[in-house]
């Protein structure tokens, strides 16, 4: 069957191409997994044991390592994965031995405006509805873990309350002293749900807990979705998982998940999600899909455990960064890669003509609506003006030491001068360029970026960190503040400057990278604010800790993290055929 995305919905052409999916098995042995290696999860779905293929390949050499990112998007999307798994699919057609690693979608965005992260047309990872919806239960364990450290810190707030020392002695416990106004965490679910953002617990008598303030944030928010991320192993993450702050004692000091004794509890919900799940593309190359973190409130990348497996399977390894190149990409530049000890060979910019349109002053583009006519007929005084986005992304790479390969993710209303002029000024710009037609053509489509990659790859790079670790936090902050978004400095709010003069007082603390939270629809920490925004102020209005995952993380802007569901959400359009229960209208 000749699969056309021009007539066929994203769901549509997955569910025809998994009439010849490739049984895991043989994904698997093809990519030279050993049977007792592979952990299969029905036909087509299966976890990796990564201790034992590290251990088998310890000394095996590295694939080259490129990492896919983004000019600032619009509110649609720019088609980052999309592009991911078709220069995957470009890179199988020049017959490289190649692998993919990217980030399981969350319920959030699948059930609202965004939907899944599967890719679309003919460049998708297969099959789309485990991949959309639970995979291999990943998700839920890390909501659980999560959770059990909410339910310890909240039972112990009301025992500490109703009993005096005496009776808490006779427990083992000591008093923590917890300040129910110095709460760190939020419960966590994974949809979007702005309701659930403020809300009080505990009421009732004395027995139905402690009545406070408290809240819910995204799942794949949580300090938990970020250590999985960036643990090494399950030595590494038991480590991590008592090092988590939940909260603050009465006088300041941490109460962290080991002081509430639910950190052993809590990673042993985690001991199987620590496997990275392996899937497919359409074309049969093998996808590690593990980890998803968003990159506007969280690290935004798949883990480094898939990334060390994958670079000793194959020759290259393919992997993506959330939202732009402000965001994702610095912080896989400057907190992933440290972590990993992993440097990138080569770095893709997704660029298309109707974000470029966008940022050079056309209409607003709203999820839902129909785009207006300059997004659909030629224009090249709006690409030019909205070149300067996809410029600062260039520079924002090139500062890493890396050689950029900026894709055209061509729609079929670009026109060839449109797609011409932004070829021009990424290459005068000092990066590669190509255009890719992978969503209409699949891995075929894909091959002159795949052949510009292949090239940046065997470019000389010097990679460097945009900041060392000694580095005082605030200086850090306005680094990144003026050297990646482009702002003149940065202001804190009072809350925001006494965290920062605590943590810069803390040696412990200082150790710990810096994960920026910030709106991903603009360079700056204004949505509104298009193109490439000059001298404006980065607001810092907080800072939270994450001693586990091993970052402090600065709030700009009004960021939240439990997003929104719209007025128009997706699931309104998911379905079930009763005849074959197969999933219908994700996208």
């Amino acid at each position: 069957m000749k699969l056309d995305p021009t007539k066929m919905a994203d769901w549509e052409v997955a569910e025809a191409a998994e009439e010849n999916i490739i049984p895991i098995k043989q994904i698997a042995a093809d990519l030279g997994i050993t049977e007792d290696e592979l952990l299969p999860m029905g036909r087509n779905l299966a976890k990796v044991d990564y201790m034992k293929v590290l251990d088998r390949l310890k000394d095996a050499p590295e694939a080259k390592f490129i990492d896919v990112t983004a000019i600032t998007p619009t509110p649609l999307g720019e088609g980052k994965t999309t592009t991911a798994i078709g220069l995957i699919q470009g890179l199988g057609v020049l017959k490289k031995r190649v692998v993919g690693a990217i980030r399981q979608p969350s319920g959030g965005p699948t059930f609202n405006i965004k939907g899944s992260a599967a890719g679309g047309g003919l460049a998708q990872c297969i099959p789309l509805t485990p991949f959309s919806i639970r995979l291999t239960g990943d998700i839920d364990s890390i909501t659980n873990a999560h959770n059990l450290a909410m339910v310890a810190l909240t039972s112990r707030m009301q025992h500490e309350r109703n009993y005096d020392d005496a009776r808490l002695a006779k427990s083992n416990l000591k008093r923590l002293d917890i300040d129910p106004n110095n709460v760190q965490m939020k419960w966590a679910i994974d949809f979007c749900a702005q309701a659930l953002r403020n809300i009080i617990i505990g009421r009732g008598g004395k027995m139905d807990g402690f009545e406070m303030e408290s809240g819910f944030q995204i799942t794949v928010s949580s300090e938990i979705m970020a250590i999985l991320a960036v643990a090494r192993d399950l030595k590494d993450m038991r480590e991590r998982m008592g090092k988590i702050v939940v909260a603050y004692d009465k006088q300041g000091n941490d109460v962290t998940t080991a002081d509430l004794e639910v950190d052993g509890a809590m990673t042993a919900w985690m001991v199987d999600a620590l496997n990275p799940n392996l899937l497919q593309t359409i074309e049969g190359q093998p996808v590690f899909v593990h980890a998803g973190p968003f990159a506007n409130i969280a690290i935004g990348q798949s883990s480094i455990i898939a990334d060390r497996i994958g670079s000793k399977l194959s020759d290259y390894l393919v992997t993506e960064s959330g939202f732009g190149a402000d965001i994702g990409f610095e912080k896989f530049w400057n907190l992933k890669c440290r972590m990993s000890g992993m440097k990138p060979d080569c770095v893709v910019i997704v660029a298309t003509i109707r974000a470029l349109k966008m940022h050079g002053g056309g209409p607003e583009v709203k999820p839902g609506a129909p785009l207006s006519e300059e997004y659909t007929r030629e224009n090249l005084a709006l690409v030019e003006e909205g070149c300067e986005n996809l410029i600062a992304c260039i520079e924002i790479v090139k500062k890493s030491g890396v050689t950029p390969v900026v894709c055209v993710n061509s729609f079929y209303t670009d026109t060839p001068a449109e797609i011409e002029l932004v070829k021009k000024i990424a290459k005068e710009n000092g990066a590669l360029a190509a255009l890719s037609e992978h969503w209409l053509k699949g891995g075929e489509g894909a091959v002159e970026l795949a052949e510009a990659v292949v090239e940046a790859c065997e470019m000389e790079s010097e990679f460097k960190f945009l900041y060392d670790l000694e580095m005082p936090l605030r200086e850090r902050i306005e680094l990144i503040a003026k050297e990646v978004y482009g702002a003149c400095g940065v202001s804190y709010s009072d809350e925001a400057t006494k965290k920062a003069e605590a943590l810069e007082a803390d040696p412990e603390a200082c150790k710990l990278g810096t994960c920026m939270v910030k709106t991903h629809l603009s360079l700056s920490h204004d949505p509104v604010m298009k193109n490439r925004p000059k001298d404006f102020i980065l607001p810092i209005n907080d800072i939270l800790v994450y001693k586990g995952a091993g970052f402090i993380v600065p709030l700009a802007g009004g960021i939240k993290l439990l997003p929104g569901t719209a007025s128009n959400p997706a699931y309104r359009k998911i379905d079930v055929d009763v005849e074959t229960g197969k999933v219908q209208g994700l996208f």
